[in-house]
């Protein structure tokens, strides 16, 4: 079954020194909202093997080209990666990340014109251990930048506002099944992270 999108046989960016962190890619023509930017590729791992090859507690400075496709598979883009993986992180990102059928793509989610820097938004897996911001720092200098490269910490609902919600719920499931419609699939796309390693004990 073909991809919903192509890869441009072009690269639509090149890499170059960036002010926000090393290198990065910027776009060298205009790239539409939706367009796919590039495949983000390299050698195809196990979990158990991106901890034995990174462990944070042995690294002065955090840096890895892992990414994490499922509960199984993770992609190492440090061997046999291409570009893409030098994009740099935003949390104010222009682009987002989208995994087909196993594979990771980058996507434009506005117009990008010429010279300007592609970003996604990183969203380390945050595992709430101590000091772990300052670990992952985030310099992309935007106005709502969050400090680090870490997904943002889920906000803790109260129950008064958990059980609202669930009401609602029910009453919309309700009003759906009493109309006879039903809720269209998604194209089974989903958003991947890439991910920080610690040698698991």
């Amino acid at each position: 079954m073909a991809l919903s999108k192509r890869v441009p046989v072009e690269q639509p960016f090149e890499i170059r020194r960036s002010p926000i962190q090393g290198r990065g890619g910027f776009a060298t023509r205009q790239i539409r909202k939706g367009a796919r930017v590039a495949e983000y590729v390299g050698e195809r791992i196990s979990h158990e093997e991106g901890d034995r090859r990174y462990d944070d507690g042995d690294m002065k400075r955090h840096h890895t080209f892992l990414f994490v496709v499922n509960s199984k598979i993770l992609v190492d883009a440090g061997v046999g990666g291409n570009d893409a993986r030098f994009i740099n992180h935003s949390c104010d990102p222009n682009c987002e990340v989208v995994i087909e059928k196993k594979r990771i793509f980058i996507e434009a989610i506005q117009t990008i014109q010429p010279g300007e820097e592609l970003f996604y938004d990183y969203s380390y897996d945050r595992d709430d251990a101590e000091g772990d911001d300052a670990r992952y720092p985030c310099h992309c200098g935007a106005e709502d930048c969050r400090g680090t490269i870490l997904a943002a910490p889920k906000k803790k609902r109260s129950k008064a506002k958990a059980k609202a919600k669930t009401k609602a719920k029910t009453k919309a499931k309700t009003k759906v099944k009493s109309k006879g419609t039903s809720k269209r699939k998604s194209k089974g796309k989903k958003t991947g992270t890439k991910t920080k390693r610690r040698a698991r004990s």
